[in-house]
């Protein structure tokens, strides 16, 4: 007997998971200005994500998942991100934290299977920039205590990535069970964006670490092949920014096309003909798939170098990266800009409540601002002018 959520099986082939995932995005933009201005836990959605098989794309078959590419999995993150970019961040961290726990612990095995078998969704407690967890050792085992903060998807979750530093400051990830003794996540996440991830803070009162879960081997960024731990997380973002201004610009079309009318000034017999608005439909466009080709390009050369595992060089290590940060700049840029002046192809109505059409700029301000592209710029100018490669961190 399986338990809810878990899926052995599937449809046969990658192109129906993707109309599977058209179906579930298609049924997430139906309600999701609504649950935008709700704000909180999207339970339902959650549950639908669960049902739906898709947590499970990038676990191997042997490991009762999919066996998807990073390529693939982050088309499917921005499908949902068009739709509705909360659910396409949890989502995306779900594979994110798999991804994790594969590339830092020796015993991701257990974990795929597991997950596999009893549909499990993970959350996330890593934030290395939040320093107040401690880990202290009790025994055989290990006490986490202290709070952190920006908690994606821990709310309604199965398991956890948690991260503390130890006395000496030496970083400590584990995987544990969300409703762990000690646990407390917290309903306090209520930003302007990304409203439904439930990326608030949770406390750990002497939360009980069984040494078996702790990742230790290679551990956080202990290997080359750790360290793609971050560049997929570069990409998991950049699939989000880049499904927000795709989202953005069909929703814009649409009402371009049923609403808009020319400005009184204008000589066109409608929205649609006016130079002007055509000027910048076609900036949007260039912009959005520029992007797209850079994602998709990082994609490859991450996949690339995710089939090397142990193998991987430094050198095709920054290779990736650099791939991987031009395109999150690129995106970056073209989703706020895309998604800030729709308005000017759309007209003043479009600046309705009900209409929602803010909630792309304020979903991609909110996120693009927790790892600012200046940084990543730097990194690139360092490459390519003085051929340094990125320096291997949680960002880079």
């Amino acid at each position: 007997m399986t338990a809810p959520g878990a899926h052995h099986s599937g449809p046969a082939s990658a192109a129906a998971w993707f109309e599977r995932a058209e179906r579930l995005a298609a049924e997430f933009a139906a309600t999701a200005v609504a649950r935008d201005k709700a704000g909180g836990t999207a339970k339902a959605e959650r549950d639908r994500l669960r049902d739906s098989g898709l947590l499970n794309l990038i676990i191997p078959a042997e490991y009762g998942g999919h066996g998807f590419d990073w390529h693939d999995t982050l088309r499917i993150v921005r499908i949902i991100s068009r739709a509705d970019s909360a659910m396409g961040h949890l989502f995306g961290f779900q594979h994110l934290l798999l991804a994790t726990v594969r590339l830092f612990g020796e015993q991701w095995p257990h974990y795929y299977r597991e997950t596999a078998r009893n549909g499990w969704f993970w959350g996330n407690t890593l934030n290395p920039l939040d320093t107040r967890a401690r880990i202290l050792p009790d025994g055989p085992d290990w006490l986490i205590h202290g709070s952190k903060s920006f908690c994606s998807g821990a709310m309604d979750s199965d398991h956890l990535i948690v991260s503390a530093l130890t006395e000496a400051g030496k970083l400590v990830i584990a995987a544990v069970p969300s409703d762990r003794p000690g646990i407390h996540i917290h309903a306090d996440w209520d930003n302007m964006g990304q409203r439904q991830t439930d990326s608030g803070s949770v406390d750990f009162h002497e939360v009980r670490v069984y040494d078996r879960e702790i990742l230790r081997s290679p551990g956080p960024l202990g290997s080359v092949f750790a360290s793609l731990r971050p560049l997929i997380a570069q990409l998991v973002l950049t699939n989000i920014y880049l499904g927000i201004g795709e989202g953005a610009l069909a929703e814009a079309r649409a009402y371009t096309q049923s609403q808009s009318r020319p400005w009184f000034l204008s000589s066109a017999p409608s929205a649609t003909k006016d130079p002007y608005v055509l000027q910048k439909y076609g900036e949007f466009w260039v912009e959005l798939n520029a992007t797209a080709l850079a994602t998709d390009y990082a994609a490859r050369l991450l996949d690339a170098a995710w089939r090397q595992e142990n193998a991987l060089t430094a050198a095709e290590r920054a290779e990736a990266a650099v791939a991987c940060a031009t395109a999150k700049v690129l995106a970056t840029r073209a989703g706020l800009d895309v998604t800030q002046r729709l308005f000017e192809v759309t007209g003043a109505r479009a600046t309705s409540a009900q209409a929602g059409l803010d909630r792309f700029w304020r979903n991609l301000r909110t996120h693009s601002l927790h790892d600012p592209v200046d940084y990543k710029l730097l990194d690139l100018g360092e490459w390519a002018l003085n051929g340094q490669a990125p320096t291997p961190s949680f960002y880079s």
